[in-house]
């Protein structure tokens, strides 16, 4: 990947090579979730879940961020969640009134999803879908089921704030989860203040990230659970505006892979800082390790893998926020996001450089 790099901190070009508007789009994160939790309060979502404990919470991986969202949700769920968590992409056979059903897409004619929703509604199940209002989705839960439509227009790309706080909300209000969504929209608004375009990219931490994964392919290490989720959506924000392709992995699974591993702790221990990109050859791995558990357990394992790992790039954004692990996991995937949009304008993937080319042109 060739990239214009002073394009990354020159914020007039980024302006105008950003025809889409999706810097701007992004940094409304900490408005989706206000709107959302807003419609969640004018529906009566807390009064109307306060039915006891389900039977089991099941939520539905559907394509895009609603299969990375779900991620997030089920790692943040499940250590100590005190019913079953299930991730399926479809309503599984056993579904009954003593279910709770979490979904989100912004596909809005996806059928398959429609007639799952259909049926765990009909045998009484409680479901709750963030979705666009209109269409097949939406019309298959209408008057037996709990919408939650967008009121912040974004791309569908951009819209896991939107999706994750309405996981967050249902979990509170069923009592398998404590979140503060008030904080969560704050640390969003503040990560986006700290990442606009007019801060440079030495004070600018998603501009920085960009940088540093330039040429170069991303290994997403996670330390926990949630990291690891947190990465799959990094992974689905890069490929979906950069057009880079990241490896996932959980750090003790990247152990058990020899040859990516010997490679990894060359790149952290051996860098040629005098190296030359045009070159030609494979991008060089770039190893982020991903930290958003905090305790003495979580600061053991980031040491074992420094230790193993010299020199290794570590993001824990506990380090920096003082919130709980689902804001945490939120400011994170922001940064991800505004990073590999960044990364897409610099390399011409989503503009820049004269090479824009509208997806759906």
């Amino acid at each position: 990947m060739v990239i214009d790099d002073t394009l990354i901190d020159d914020p007039s070009r980024l302006a105008d090579v950003d025809s889409r508007g999706l810097l701007r789009a992004t940094a409304m994160a900490g408005a989706q979730v206000r709107a959302t939790t807003e419609a969640a309060a004018e529906l009566g979502l807390a009064d109307r879940l306060d039915v006891g404990r389900p039977r089991a919470l099941v939520l539905l991986a559907r394509p895009g961020v609603g299969r990375t969202v779900t991620n997030v949700l089920a790692a943040l769920l499940t250590p100590t969640c005190p019913v079953p968590i299930v991730v399926s992409e479809f309503v599984p056979s056993w579904i009954g009134a003593l279910d709770v059903v979490l979904a989100h897409t912004e596909q809005a004619e996806d059928r398959e999803l429609a007639a799952s929703l259909e049926r765990a509604a009909r045998y009484g199940a409680t479901v709750v879908l963030s979705a666009p209002p209109e269409g097949p989705v939406a019309a298959s839960v209408s008057g037996r089921g709990l919408l939650l439509a967008p009121r912040v227009p974004v791309p569908p790309e951009l819209s896991f704030p939107r999706a994750l706080v309405a996981g967050l909300l249902t979990a509170n209000a069923l009592g398998l989860l404590v979140a503060d969504v008030e904080s969560l929209a704050d640390q969003l608004d503040a990560e986006a203040e700290r990442d606009q375009p007019n801060h440079e990219s030495f004070v600018n931490p998603a501009k920085a990230l960009a940088l540093q994964l330039a040429d170069r392919t991303p290994l997403l290490w996670g330390l926990d659970p949630v990291a690891l989720a947190v990465a799959g959506h990094a992974a689905h924000s890069f490929a979906s505006h950069s057009a880079v392709v990241c490896d996932v992995a959980d750090y003790h699974q990247a152990l058990a892979r020899p040859a990516l591993h010997r490679v990894a702790v060359g790149s952290t221990t051996e860098r040629d800082i005098f190296a030359d990109p045009d070159e030609g050859g494979l991008p060089q791995p770039r190893v982020l390790l991903l930290s958003l558990r905090s305790g003495p357990g979580a600061e053991a394992a980031r040491r074992q893998a420094e230790d193993m790992l010299a020199g290794v790039d570590v993001i824990a954004p506990a380090e920096e926020i003082d919130a709980d692990e689902p804001t945490r996991a939120a400011v994170l995937a922001l940064r991800f996001e505004l990073a590999a949009i960044y990364l897409g304008l610099a390399a011409g993937s989503i503009g820049g450089a004269g090479r824009y080319t509208s997806a759906t042109a």
